[in-house]
């Protein structure tokens, strides 16, 4: 379980498990929703087209497999470019 306080002015940190297991960087804008019970589910706001277009483009102009796609998409997340 991942516990953090909120502050007086309303803000948190998130835990750095969270985080991670987000791929949550610096920047990344968040996405709050309460059910009716109460209930938050915090999850990463989409990208929007503009910001990932173009990112698996390659200079040899290749093909490139979707192992290959998913591969570069992962790293991309973790090293904070998307």
């Amino acid at each position: 379980m991942a516990i953090s306080t909120l502050t007086s002015k309303g803000q948190i940190t998130i835990p750095q498990k969270v985080r991670k297991q987000l791929c949550l960087r610096t920047g990344d804008k968040l996405d709050f929703q309460v059910d009716d019970n109460g209930l938050i589910v915090l999850s990463p706001a989409n990208k929007g087209v503009s910001e990932v277009f173009g990112l698996l483009q390659h200079r040899a102009k290749r093909k490139v497999s979707v192992k290959d796609m998913d591969r570069e998409l992962k790293q991309a997340f973790r090293g904070g470019k998307l």
